[in-house]
């Protein structure tokens, strides 16, 4: 037996159940079943009575006493299944099994002392036990280790693979264990991080002796998930630098200087200060950076943005900003245009949108290196896009592109730009230490001075009237207000309010105030045009869909009320909250929900309610959506960990992080016999996976 056998091999499978184990749970080879770790563990020394049951009782749990009374009962289109009663000293339980054989009624001891054990089901008072296991010898029943919960499913239970067959298919692969796995890591690390061996952790995350023996198995599982996945982004970045030049920007000039001393409108804060310095460390080397920029809304990451554009263009070299949508490049357009107003510094916009006679222009500007700064969508990476001489580019949302599409700024130079990406959604830094470990991250996790935190609160359908007069009353002391829908027209399917309809209704409750509509189906022209109707304050209300959630920027607004709020999700509702609170003033946001939500829907509410703090709120985010969701669809199956928690397991996946570092910069190709192991096992697990590996 090995790791690559296939389980049909192994006792009690065969052919028919291995291509069912298959469908069902998606593995098929020895490894696969050795790294399906239990759920949960039970202590198989306690029996429970049967009159101590409670409806809220839904745990497996464990009785002695005797089966009776078995027989076939009809249900639904001629099915059957057979049912028995189960007795002790207390009182009476019944065993239901719904796929079974005339052998397996025959083999069922009756009216003879046994214990059974199974999850408990409850209807209308009565209890139940489908599926049960029966064990006659009681020391086995009652054997002093914690037993193994697997996971399970009725489907799997009906074809007899309950949680008794994966214990004993695992106790199986287990004993083998000596002769399956070796050891992957050094043994100084081991001892240094208190680590046991690989081969007593498999043991005991099956079968652990105690809880404590099970604490340092899942320990040193987890360790050892997180460390691997760091070895090989470590490797990955490593190659990255050793083969990747750059063009080094080794001054800090004229252009940057002027700006920060006259032109900055703010004190820079600590944050974006050290991340500056981080960014400018980078850039200094003949290396290309690759930096991901994490950053909270209103954190400033534009003006980091900008200053690093014009180290770039004080270094003789151009810069580009891309950004997924219009508005959002527009926005980025107008705020550094507005900034650079007093500098001869030439910015332009190029969009889906440009006309024809723009794109002429820039396209020569760009290739005479008469543009220092192009902001713009996709169309910055079409083929005809070329610049003189492009030092630097900056991707804003960079799970919205795809990578073939970010590969193509790679090729806009001889020597590949410097990379800096943005992100205006605060990732988990669990998820950002694991799935961006080939990238350096900087953190902005600081507000500008003087930012009021913004008031939030959770209202019903029913509290709509009270909720205009509030917005009235603001608008009648000059401040602005949103109103923001999911839909644009109404569903067919889903009940909820949506903009084209409640128009209307906002138009006659404010009359006499001026009311603007900006959706995703308006022309840009019109959304242009909405924008700076509602930014130059001559509208009161802006009526929109989601299209705001980046790129709109009114300090003077500072209510937003978002509509069938239970229809967002979380990092959506934060970054539409992040439209108000930009000015002096107190800003409000009020999410209104239906009177019936789902536990999700309850959980972000409280948590928007709760807190302003986006890292926060999208360590809930991923609780609720997963880390895949969180990424994007492209990068969904990234951090398949079977141990390892991206929420509670921060401290391991930093202390793996690390230990990942001090070997590697000791050792760049793992040459050292000392970290023979850890070659052996990477070039058998990865060879041929990662193809940037220097290790064979």
């Amino acid at each position: 037996m090995t790791l690559e056998t296939s389980i049909e091999f192994l006792k009690g499978i065969g052919p028919e159940r291995a291509k069912f184990i298959n469908n069902v749970l998606g593995f098929s080879t020895v490894e696969d079943f050795l790294t399906f770790y239990p759920l949960r563990y039970i202590d198989r020394s306690i029996v429970h009575k049967i009159g101590d049951l409670k409806t809220e009782t839904v745990a497996e749990i464990q009785f002695k006493g005797k089966i009776s009374d078995i027989k076939e009962v009809a249900y639904g289109k001629g099915q059957k299944r057979m049912v028995a009663k189960f007795r002790d000293d207390s009182g009476t339980l019944e065993l239901v099994w719904f796929r079974y054989t005339k052998w397996m009624k025959e083999q069922i001891p009756l009216n003879q002392e046994m214990f059974i054990f199974g999850k408990i089901n409850e209807f209308n008072g009565l209890f139940s036990m489908p599926h049960p296991e029966i064990e006659i010898d009681e020391k086995k029943a009652l054997s002093g280790t914690l037993l193994p919960i697997y996971p399970g499913s009725e489907k799997l239970a009906k074809r007899g693979l309950n949680n008794k067959f994966f214990q004993t298919v695992t106790a199986e692969i287990v004993k083998n264990l000596p002769s399956l796995v070796s050891e992957n890591l050094p043994d100084s690390l081991m001892k240094k991080l208190n680590l046991i061996g690989r081969i007593p952790a498999l043991y005991n995350i099956h079968f652990p002796k105690d809880f404590l023996h099970f604490q340092h198995a899942e320990n040193r599982v987890k360790f050892e998930e997180a460390f691997f996945f760091q070895l090989g982004y470590g490797l990955k970045k490593q190659h990255h630098k050793a083969s990747v030049v750059g063009n080094p920007f080794p001054k800090v000039g004229e252009h940057f200087n002027q700006f920060y001393n006259h032109c900055i409108p703010f004190e820079l804060t600590n944050a974006q200060k050290r991340v500056l310095k981080e960014i400018r460390n980078d850039m200094k080397k003949p290396i290309q950076m690759n930096r991901l920029l994490q950053g909270d809304v209103g954190s400033g990451k534009t003006m980091v943005a900008l200053l690093s554009m014009l180290i770039a263009l004080d270094n003789g070299f151009q810069s580009c900003l891309m950004a997924p949508t219009e508005i959002l490049a527009q926005q980025h357009f107008n705020s550094i245009q507005e900034l650079l107003a007093t500098t001869k510094i030439k910015v332009r916009l190029l969009t889906g949108s440009s006309k024809t006679s723009a794109r002429k222009i820039i396209h020569q500007e760009l290739l005479d290196g008469e543009l220092s700064i192009l902001i713009g969508t996709h169309a910055v990476l079409e083929d005809i896009v070329q610049f003189k001489n492009l030092g630097l580019a900056i991707i804003d949302e960079q799970h919205r592109f795809g990578v073939a599409q970010r590969a193509k700024l790679w090729a806009k130079n001889k020597i590949p730009p410097h990379i800096l990406v943005m992100t205006a959604t605060p990732i988990p830094r669990t998820l950002a230490m694991s799935f961006y470990s080939d990238l350096d991250v900087s953190i902005i996790d600081e507000l500008p001075v003087g930012r009021k935190p913004i008031i939030t609160a959770h209202r019903r359908d029913k509290d709509r009237l009270s909720i205009f007069r509030f917005a009235k009353d603001e608008i009648e002391k000059g401040r602005q207000i949103y109103f923001v829908y999911p839909l644009i027209e109404e569903s067919e399917t889903l009940d909820y309010k949506n903009l084209l309809e409640n128009f209307d209704h906002i138009l006659e409750f404010y009359e006499g105030f001026n009311v603007t509509m900006l959706h995703g189906r308006m022309k840009p022209a019109e959304k242009e045009a909405a924008m700076q109707y509602f930014a130059s304050g001559k509208a009161h209300i802006m009526v929109a869909t989601t299209v705001i959630e980046v790129g709109v920027n009114v300090p003077n607004a500072s209510v937003m009320i978002i509509e069938s709020a239970e229809r967002f999700g979380l990092s959506q509702l934060h970054q539409l909250r992040g439209r108000v609170g930009r000015g002096a003033e107190q800003s409000y946001c009020i999410l209104v929900t239906s009177d019936k939500l789902s536990s999700d829907s309850r959980i972000r509410m409280k948590t928007m309610v709760e807190t302003n703090d986006g890292f926060k709120i999208s360590e809930v985010d991923m609780k609720l959506r997963g880390p895949g969701d969180i990424l994007g669809t492209q990068q969904s199956g990234v951090v398949d960990f079977k141990k390892l928690d991206l929420i509670t397991d921060g401290k391991i996946i930093k202390i793996a992080k690390s230990t990942v570092e001090k070997i590697l910069k000791n050792d760049p190709h793992l040459e050292d016999p000392e970290n023979f192991e850890l070659r052996t096992y990477y070039s058998k697990q990865y060879k041929g996976k990662n193809k940037w590996s220097r290790i064979s």
